[in-house]
């Protein structure tokens, strides 16, 4: 009687679950599944940077932890269900070591085929109405597209939406791309103007967390009306009571919207106060960028950098972005054409994804061979969290370009005289600001070390030639340490983040 080991049973319910890759660190018992995934054909992909696992139980969709041998598939099956079902999110399958290595006979485990497509859901008919009706009757009308609508592939019907009714929008940071960033209804330039002025907000697939500021005065404006459009029932309501909420898939239900837009036609104004005071603001921001961005001072600043590195990037690559100032302004000026083409810190805000982020990214198109380059613009703080990671990307020969902005701190740094400064004053741990990393610290020798290739950048000349050289290679990683100055900082903000505990 043919047996099969827990390990086996784990792999093949994957590999029948159609997953394609596994990400570890391999380790007693760990070793066995990682080599019994393989063996069923998973690519495994070895890591270096072990996140607190256990811990994600309480944050997971879905936790569990097999009975026995034999309800290991059916479990592994609701895992990756759970995961892909309404909010996609990570679920947490607990395998005790003494099952990894155990055996039994293979016809006392079911066979469970793999899970079907999520089921689309559709909006009442009656809240699709109400919706529109709110819409119409704006004043100042604001489309925001979140990570929501890149996920359920709503572009098209998004820019129909934008261009039938002539709305201005506004993407969340993975939102970005649904709609091109340089479509002339964008007004991300505008932001801060655009959230508080606008009187109602259609919600596609965004949350009221604190990257909107919970939508919440004075960010927004107390009278706001919003239209919220969400997968998540549990979504619906949270931190402000909806005019109309529309549950279901982001593209079935935009497809509603146009369906019932299209009995009556309907089209926002273009010469309305509305767009005046937006595009008013979008072109003081971008000439006050622009003038940050061709300050000819040395060391660079943070607009400077991305100036330049913005005029190479090619407009199809795959941005991986994390770090504070780093993150907010590459937002504003590293422009994505492309949906489901940017990828960040994410909800919580959490710090050292962007490497794992770039090799994941990185493998799907070496397998694909989509020609796309990845491009992970780090700053320095947030590339020590993973930064190990270098020797993966070597290791498996993933072209990943990475861009690190040190300016020698977490927010701001200090330079290295002043460095010098403080060690004669006594000990550092008494002195130092928390905030500053060690000055002009060589991350690109820690590329080298594995085999990439580094490069140390100080101008904007050095800047331009190390990125078209390290876009060029195909055949190895790349990593740029831009020096900018330890005191460069964002451009004045109206309103600070609101980072209070909420839904």
């Amino acid at each position: 009687m043919e047996e099969r080991t827990g390990a086996q049973l784990i792999a093949e319910a994957l590999r029948a679950q159609n997953v394609e890759y596994m990400f570890g660190i391999v380790g007693v018992p760990v070793i066995e599944v990682a080599m019994a995934a393989q063996t069923a054909g998973i690519k495994y992909v070895g890591m270096r940077n072990e996140q607190a696992v256990e811990a994600c139980r309480l944050y997971s969709k879905f936790s569990a932890r097999p009975s026995s041998l034999a309800a290991i598939p059916s479990v592994i099956e609701k895992a990756v269900r759970s995961s892909m079902y309404g909010r996609p999110g990570a679920c947490y399958v607990d395998i005790p070591g003494d099952m990894v290595n155990a055996k039994i006979e293979e016809v006392k485990v079911r066979t469970v085929s793999c899970c079907p497509p999520p089921p689309v859901g559709l909006a009442q008919y009656n809240a699709i109405a109400g919706a529109i009706s709110v819409l119409k009757q704006a004043e100042r009308p604001l489309i925001i597209i979140g990570k929501g609508a890149a996920y359920s592939r709503a572009e098209a019907e998004i820019l129909q939406l934008v261009e039938s009714c002539e709305l201005p929008f506004l993407p969340t940071p993975m939102g970005k791309g649904v709609v091109p960033d340089d479509h002339p209804n964008c007004v991300a330039a505008a932001r801060s103007r655009a959230l508080l002025q606008a009187d109602v907000v259609v919600l596609l697939g965004a949350r009221l967390n604190w990257i909107l500021h919970f939508g919440f005065p004075p960010r927004f404006s107390p009278q706001v009306k919003i239209i919220q459009v969400d997968l998540c029932a549990e979504e619906l309501g949270n931190n402000m009571r909806p005019a109309a909420a529309l549950l279901g898939d982001i593209r079935a239900v935009v497809s509603q919207l146009l369906e019932e837009l299209q009995k009556k036609p309907w089209k926002y104004p273009a010469n309305t106060e509305w767009w005046k005071t937006l595009k008013d603001k979008m072109a003081s921001n971008a000439k006050m960028s622009k003038a940050m961005a061709l300050q000819p001072a040395l060391p660079m600043n943070y607009y400077t950098a991305f100036h330049h590195i913005s005029q190479l990037l090619p407009k199809d690559c795959i941005i991986v972005s994390e770090g504070a100032n780093t993150m907010d302004i590459g937002r504003t000026m590293l422009l994505n054409s492309l949906p489901r083409h940017r990828l960040d810190a994410g909800t919580f805000g959490t710090m050292g994804v962007g490497l794992g982020f770039a090799i994941a990214a990185a493998l799907l198109e070496k397998t694909q061979g989509s020609g796309q380059r990845v491009v992970c613009v780090e700053g320095d703080s947030a590339f020590g969290f993973s930064g190990m990671e270098v020797e993966t990307m070597c290791r498996y020969k993933l072209p990943v370009v990475i861009i690190v902005i040190n300016n020698n701190g977490i927010y701001s740094g200090v330079d290295t005289d002043t460095w010098r400064e403080m060690e004669k004053m006594g000990d550092l741990t008494n002195i130092a600001p928390p905030v500053t990393l060690l000055p002009d610290a060589r991350y690109d020798e820690v590329m080298r070390a594995f085999g990439g290739k580094g490069y140390l950048v100080q101008t904007p000349e050095e800047l331009r030639s190390a990125l078209q050289e390290s876009l060029a290679d195909w055949d190895r990683p790349s990593l740029l340490n831009v020096l900018i100055d330890p005191a460069s900082d964002r451009k004045q903000q109206e309103f600070p983040w609101l980072t209070r505990s909420n839904l």
